[in-house]
């Protein structure tokens, strides 16, 4: 028959292999404790009738605990699985523990909100971006260094000697007969072949043949050409002549400016041709003057 007494005596005044004494108190490591203290209340082994809250893959079980039970070991637990909501959680609690002892339905109602808790801190945690410092035995960086270096020695050793045996095949030391890694042999005929088409490329180049419109100036030296000056006071001729005038000095001007096939000028000047015009225009002005004067 079990007595409760009797089991919490020998604990606690002999021997328990879940206690532990520090500084601050005596704690128990019984994972079915509900405070983790080690008290008569609060001890799972001392109490025929207890319940306490676990959790199992992240889902939080009621443990419930009655003198009915204990001569079977394997039986001995009853197991109630906790919505994930608070509210029904606690509930769920109220609901199989109607009749137990106050002070107990208190604690595991503790035990749950900490426990719930606890859980919304590591999904806090499990989203942020957190460091982690990795320590590493000074013997297997020492090993790694060493083993760095000579990978690089024997790296650089194998470069020099594929360069000068090519700097020997090249010159022909060996002659026709040699026996060369494959690799190597094919990489170096790569390399040659596209050095050869980059200069093939190059001077099959042709150069660009481009169209730039060359008449801007032209035509902003005809427009300054057409301008002859304007009119005396004292010339009597009409408008009508002078109109002609005008017409004839743009004709001039058009038969002297000759644009070749490949879009060169001609070789004389246009200051040249403007200064013939405008000596032509003051000698007609001259004769149009003397005959208006031997007709009055």
């Amino acid at each position: 028959m079990q007595h409760d007494e009797v089991i919490w005596q020998v604990i606690r005044h002999k021997h328990c292999s879940y206690m532990a004494k520090i500084e601050t108190g005596i704690f128990c490591r019984n994972p079915y404790n509900v405070t983790g203290i080690c008290n008569r209340s609060s001890c799972p082994l001392a109490n025929s009738r207890y319940a306490t809250i676990r959790e199992h893959e992240n889902v939080f079980y009621l443990y419930m605990k009655t003198i009915e039970r204990a001569h079977m070991p394997k039986n001995l637990w009853e197991r109630v699985k906790l919505p994930r909501n608070y509210e029904k959680a606690l509930e769920t609690i109220d609901k199989h523990l109607l009749y137990w002892p106050k002070l107990l339905q208190h604690k595991i109602k503790q035990r749950l909100t900490k426990m719930t808790q606890m859980r919304i801190r590591m999904r806090k945690l499990a989203l942020k971006t957190r460091e982690k410092i990795m320590t590493t035995p000074r013997r297997d960086n020492k090993r790694e260094s060493r083993r760095e270096e000579k990978a690089i020695k024997a790296a650089v050793l194998d470069k020099a000697i594929e360069t000068e045996l090519l700097e020997r095949l090249k010159k022909g030391i060996y002659g026709d007969i040699y026996n060369y890694p494959e690799l190597e042999w094919n990489k170096v005929l790569d390399e040659e072949k596209q050095v050869a088409e980059d200069v093939e490329e190059e001077e099959e180049e042709e150069p660009e043949i481009e169209y730039v419109e060359g008449y801007e100036e032209l035509e902003e030296e005809e427009d300054m050409e057409d301008f002859s000056g304007f009119p005396s006071k004292g010339s009597g001729f009409d408008d009508d002549e002078h109109d002609s005038a005008d017409e004839e000095e743009d004709d001039d001007v058009e038969e002297q400016v000759v644009i070749h096939k490949k879009g060169k000028r001609d070789s004389r000047k246009p200051d040249d041709l403007g200064k013939s015009k405008k000596k032509r225009v003051e000698q007609e002005d001259g004769d149009v003057r003397r005959t208006l004067k031997t007709s009055s």
